[in-house]
């Protein structure tokens, strides 16, 4: 229990933690350094100005609960709102680096003063009815105000004008007479640790606060999902005032480990929803909720939660608390959110060890004995499990889909896609299209991010299984010139033999369309004329004498694994031949072959061979043809 001095009414504390909240973010937070941005300040400029700001403020907070200059509390707060008053007026100058930096300064300077002793002092002024209530109302309409359209849509000298305005009304709110202070106790929350885990907890969510209002506030499209329209800011404002008053009565519960757990968990999800703009509506839900939660408690702590004896031993809590989350947490936030432009997921989990990690290690001190019932009981069941299904998770999956994780795993799509462009010189080359939703339907998509090889969405059509395989050992042997490195290693275990399961299923349904459109395709009359049989002979030693030459690498390296071995065109006849065709249907028939291989065989096609090289290529062959089958 906590024994402090309060009056009987809380309505002036909730006025003035609202006056402070609203100061602080509609003019130090934002007002301020759109003003500095229309006088021409970037750069080292504004870097330098948000220092001397950050030197104020960690500077008065530090050493105000250790002056005693004004050992009043009440003139600490009048002195504190002059200054900010000042500030706000001297803002609407044309200032210069000096001036802008002066003005900075005395900005930090005064929220350092009004923060530790308004927060040090609270009970006096938050009232011993319901003093968290009290706080939790007055931050949430702070929150509220500054996001009402008129206020958060106007120019920065209005900002400015009415920033000024509500730190003179905070001064009149001091001096309205109170009821004579008497001494009650408070019950307070329990703290989830130690001061320096209270610290590190309010840094890591200043951290993840400042950071996504940087990125909202400087990101157009999420800015344009977010704070543009007059209803969404008034959705905004509800949900900041609605979650204050949440967080109060928590508190009031003594439950503030449950506040800084839930101020996360919504908080870290608004920060990486961020990253994609689709997702803005959401975080523009969790975002308010998660800064509101933790606000309250950032206010409250020093004087209502945390175990203080004393006003001073209060202030000195404020003072550390404002300095390292506030300030320091504050700049490092808006440094992540301009270098990276974004909160890192990693960032998010580190954040949420600093903070749940504490409870969670309490609650398995405090049920260690049903927790270790429950894992015994798991671990018998994983067993009994094992016993029984010995052979389940070997056989979770078939070949095909253990290949499509080793397709994934190494990395395959950075330079093959399986994706054929709908009415392209895709469909003629590589297959029939997919339809969009057939992608959709596969998890993950994999429809690649470059194309440096084929496109492999009907490469179990093109392709045998024996193909494939010797293509894996040496790519550049099997298909001249390629690039691709070797694969073989994959097939000293099972990896190898489920990729080539899983391409060798990757074709449509119904082929006949596909076979059709081969039997219908002929070299374009301006590429026939443009052939040479002397290209067409390089072309076969590079593309073909791998299998057809006695001599080639792939025929001597798998001659046996062929059902029927490849033609050697030294010795004749051309099997796929008809005698009885004229010789044009012949040359047309090899042209044929040779760009789309021999269906159901391991003759390949070469589909990314263009018109002329088949055409030259075919009438090499159809030479070759007629020193062993005169008459052709």
């Amino acid at each position: 229990m906590l024994r402090v001095k309060s009056s009987a009414s809380g309505w002036r504390g909730a006025a003035l933690v609202a006056v402070t909240y609203v100061y602080f973010l509609i003019f130090a937070q934002f007002a301020f350094l759109r003003r500095l941005a229309d006088l021409g300040v970037a750069g080292a400029g504004l870097k330098f100005d948000m220092a001397a700001m950050a030197l104020g403020g960690i500077l008065f907070i530090l050493l105000a609960p250790r002056v005693s200059l004004w050992p009043s509390a009440t003139l600490r707060l009048r002195a504190a709102f002059v200054g900010c008053a000042v500030a706000a007026y001297l803002a609407l100058l044309p200032l210069r680096f000096a001036g802008a930096a002066a003005v900075a300064f005395l900005i930090g300077a005064a929220l350092g003063l009004l923060t530790v002793t308004l927060t040090a002092h609270l009970p006096r002024f938050a009232g011993n009815r319901h003093p968290l209530l009290m706080t939790g109302l007055g931050t949430g309409i702070g929150y509220f105000c500054c996001n009402v359209p008129w206020l958060f849509a106007a120019s920065p000298q209005a900002q400015s004008v009415a920033a000024g305005t509500i730190c003179i009304a905070g001064i009149l709110i001091t001096l309205v007479p109170a009821a004579a202070p008497v001494e009650v106790e408070i019950a307070a929350p329990r703290p989830p640790g130690s001061l320096t885990q209270v610290v590190l907890s309010f840094t890591a969510l200043v951290w993840l606060d400042s950071a996504a209002f940087f990125i909202l506030q400087n990101t157009p499209d999420l800015q344009a999902a977010t704070w543009r329209g007059s209803s969404r800011l008034w959705i905004i404002a509800a949900l900041h005032l609605c979650a204050a008053l949440v967080a109060a009565w928590l508190l009031a519960q003594r439950r503030l480990s449950a506040v800084l757990s839930a101020a996360f968990l919504v908080l870290g999800s608004a920060c990486l929803l961020l990253s994609n703009a689709e997702h803005a509506v959401l975080a523009i839900v969790l975002y308010p909720v998660g800064v509101s939660l933790y606000s309250v408690a950032l206010v409250a702590y020093p004087s209502l939660v945390a175990p203080a004896a004393s006003d001073a031993e209060r202030g000195r809590i404020a003072g550390w608390i404002y300095a390292i989350a506030g300030w320091a947490g504050s700049a490092m936030g808006i440094g992540m959110g301009q270098n990276l432009g974004r909160v890192p997921r990693a960032f998010v989990i580190v954040a949420g060890a600093a903070i749940l990690l504490p409870s969670l290690i309490r609650l398995l001190r405090r049920r260690s004995r049903e927790l270790a019932a429950v894992g015994a009981v798991l671990l018998a069941a994983l067993c009994i499990d094992r016993i029984l299904h010995p052979a389940a998770a070997a056989a979770a999956f078939s070949p095909v889909e253990r290949g499509r994780m080793v397709y994934i795993s190494e990395g395959c799509i950075h330079c093959h896609s399986q994706y054929i462009r709908p009415n392209s010189p895709d469909v003629p080359m590589w297959g029939p299209a997919q339809s969009i939703d057939e992608i959709r339907r596969q998890h993950p998509p994999l429809i690649g991010n470059r194309r440096q090889g084929p496109d492999l969405s009907q490469v179990g059509a093109r392709r045998s299984v024996l193909w494939l395989k010797a293509h894996f050992f040496n790519p550049a042997e099997v298909s001249g010139a390629s690039i691709m490195p070797a694969y073989g290693f994959l097939f000293r275990d099972q990896r190898g033999d489920d990729m080539v399961a899983y391409l060798a299923s990757l074709h449509s349904p119904s082929q006949q369309d596909r076979l059709a459109a081969e039997r219908a395709w002929q070299p374009a009359a301006d590429a026939i004329a443009q052939a040479s049989a002397a290209d067409g002979e390089q072309l076969y030693w590079r593309d073909c004498a791998t299998c057809h030459d006695a001599r080639g690498g792939t025929r001597r390296a798998w001659l046996k694994d062929f059902p029927r071995p490849p033609q050697s065109f030294a010795a004749g006849p051309f099997l796929d031949l008809s005698p009885s065709d004229p010789p044009q249907r012949r040359l047309l028939r090899l042209e044929q072959i040779a760009k789309f291989g021999i269906p159901g065989t391991d003759m390949p096609g070469h589909e990314y061979l263009s018109d002329r090289e088949i055409a030259s290529l075919g009438l090499w062959l159809s030479q070759t043809a007629q020193q062993h089958e005169p008459g052709i």
